[in-house]
């Protein structure tokens, strides 16, 4: 699943380990979520979408292009 965490947190001027700590996770776990090796946990894809006050939609894109 591809997402926006990277291109958000450099405008909000974060780096990975500021967003794991916010997260309460490492910092590798951002850096495999940034780089798709790694799909986020339901209840850590929240925990995004709350910390960047949008909807999780707006991070993650459906590489599966339905609806």
């Amino acid at each position: 699943m591809k997402n926006r965490i990277r291109e958000i947190r450099r405008e909000l001027g974060w780096t990975q380990a500021d967003l794991a700590v916010a997260l309460e996770v490492s910092r590798q776990t951002v850096n495999a979520i940034e780089n798709g090796k790694f799909d986020p946990s339901l209840p850590l894809a929240f925990r995004l979408s709350r910390l960047f006050e949008m909807p999780i939609e707006s991070i993650f894109i459906d590489e599966a292009g339905g609806d």
